[in-house]
């Protein structure tokens, strides 16, 4: 079994996307601690890296954002939910994928600390990308409450109102 397997839960649907998440986290980290070893010859080919992965979870994001907005006129969606699968997705799904995301950024803040001031930097714009295939992975996959069918949104918490529901 490849170890992406290992990280992907089975038996839940949007496993291509799961499996793309540790893939890019995977070499993001490879080439960081590369770049953290070898240094500045490395330097042009890290940020294509760190900005190929940013302009992929960019794009992802935009697209769950997207379709989002499609569901959302029967469903309730939350950011919380849609982009860290709070509430809509397995539990294992979400372990997998806000894993992905916790593993980028360290990877991201340890080589910046370790190497300041060089191309290093240019991990720093990677978390966008294991947070954009969230955001798609629950945009199409996660289940979320149906809209009420009298029209009306869901009461919100009013921080001023002290909890009073009127």
């Amino acid at each position: 079994m490849a170890w992406p397997e290992r990280l992907v839960p089975s038996s839940v649907d949007g496993r291509g996307v799961l499996r793309a998440a540790w893939w890019g986290t995977g070499g993001f980290t490879v080439m960081a601690v590369a770049i953290t070893v070898v240094g500045d010859p490395l330097a042009v080919p890290f940020a294509v890296v760190s900005l190929g992965l940013l302009a992929v979870g960019s794009g992802a994001m935009l697209w769950a954002f997207q379709r989002a907005l499609q569901r959302s006129r029967h469903q309730v969606i939350a950011v919380g939910g849609l982009y860290f699968l709070a509430g809509c997705a397995p539990r294992s799904v979400r372990f997998s994928m806000m894993g992905a995301l916790v593993v980028e950024l360290v990877v991201a803040l340890a080589t910046a600390s370790a190497r300041p001031y060089t191309a290093a930097a240019f991990g720093i714009l990677v978390p966008v990308y294991a947070l954009g295939l969230s955001g798609a992975w629950g945009a199409a996959h996660g289940e979320f409450p149906p809209r009420p069918t009298d029209g009306r949104s869901p009461p919100r918490h009013d921080p001023r109102r002290n909890g009073d529901d009127v």
